[in-house]
């Protein structure tokens, strides 16, 4: 007989030597115009899971964190916090991203590592304590559609009001909807990239999904 498991970070080590928690996230990102966001997403329709019922719509609040584990050019730790605005008695969700893998150009989308854990709505308080700062946050609301594993959302983004506040009237960032194509699975599975890039091709020309390097965005 095995040794039972007795704490929690025996099972959490176990689990992740055993390969089976979702901690890598395959992405591709692009953008679309308002005017033509309604073909995209009549063709989303058309091409994903659930055609009957439609997609799931979201409002949410996010916000964006980050601490510093050392002096430049050492990365900062990024963590995301977001809460249902619909939904007041849903759990808030933490998210912790690393850096993206953007690899060889041969490789069909960004890899990075991701966590995302179910939390109560005390997180900021815990966040800030720990020494976290927040560097931005915004509404973010739209459509999400599924296709097998993969996640499509298409998301327009709203300033937030000043000292955190959700504003009475919103204004948006851009005339444009962000356009995310993901998978959160175990590392090891690049196959998934495959599919996704097989995927976004036909969404083309609504809208270009890609590998964004963000450092050279900076």
């Amino acid at each position: 007989m095995t040794t039972p498991i007795s704490t929690a970070m025996d099972r959490l080590s176990a689990a992740l030597n055993s390969n089976i928690i979702p901690n890598q996230e395959y992405l591709l990102q692009g953008s679309v115009l308002d005017s033509a966001v309604e073909v995209l997403l009549h063709r989303l329709r058309g091409l994903c899971d659930n055609v009957d019922s439609g997609p799931e719509t979201f409002n949410d609040h996010e916000m964006c964190f980050s601490i510093r584990r050392g002096p430049p050019p050492e990365q900062p730790l990024l963590l995301r916090v977001r809460r249902a605005l619909d939904y007041q008695d849903m759990p808030w969700q933490l998210r912790y991203i690393g850096q993206p893998e953007l690899g060889d150009k041969s490789r069909p989308t960004i890899v990075r590592s991701s966590i995302d854990i179910a939390t109560s709505s005390t997180v900021v308080e815990f966040l800030t304590e720990l020494g976290c700062r927040l560097d931005f946050e915004y509404i973010a609301r739209g459509y999400m559609f599924r296709k097998g594993r993969m996640k499509v959302t298409v998301s327009k983004i709203f300033k937030m009001g000043q000292q955190g506040k959700i504003p009475e009237s919103v204004e948006a960032i851009s005339q444009s909807y962000l356009v995310e194509l993901s998978v959160l699975a175990p590392s090891g599975q690049d196959a998934i990239a495959e599919d996704m890039r097989i995927f976004a091709e036909q969404l083309k020309p609504l809208v270009q999904l890609e590998k964004i390097d963000y450092k050279r965005l900076h």
